[in-house]
């Protein structure tokens, strides 16, 4: 049986634990991206480990900063409403998306990641509850 314990642990506890499961994911993901995209752009030597160590870290932080904020805004909402349903992921995934595209500057972008992480969050959740 699995048990919620979203009300009996921290929203911070939960926020680091994301941070740092999402962050080491995405620092995988660097690891893995790193090389190629270093081989594309035809960079050797330092240069090339250089490059892959700044992807790793980039990409490491990028990852654990958006779901940080998604953690801890879903949880924050959760407590604030006293009910665990969709409204929070959904609410949550807008603000997160919202934050993952706000480097391009480009305010389509940013309302179309907020929109469609905000969905996607929603349909896991709801998924992940019925």
């Amino acid at each position: 049986m699995e048990e919620d314990l979203s009300d009996a642990v921290p929203c911070s506890s939960l926020t680091v634990d994301s941070i740092l499961r999402v962050g080491t994911a995405g620092a995988i993901w660097g690891l893995c991206t790193g090389p190629q995209e270093a081989r594309k752009r035809s960079l050797t030597g330092i240069r090339r480990v250089s490059f892959v160590t700044k992807s790793i870290g980039k990409i490491g932080f990028q990852c654990g900063l958006v779901a940080g904020v998604f953690t801890s805004t879903r949880c924050g909402i959760q407590r604030y409403r006293r009910q665990n349903d969709w409204i929070n992921a959904f609410i949550a995934g807008g603000v997160a998306g919202a934050l993952a595209a706000a480097g391009t500057r480009s305010l389509t972008q940013v309302i179309g990641m907020a929109g469609l992480v905000s969905a996607f969050s929603a349909a896991a959740d709801y998924s992940r509850t019925n």
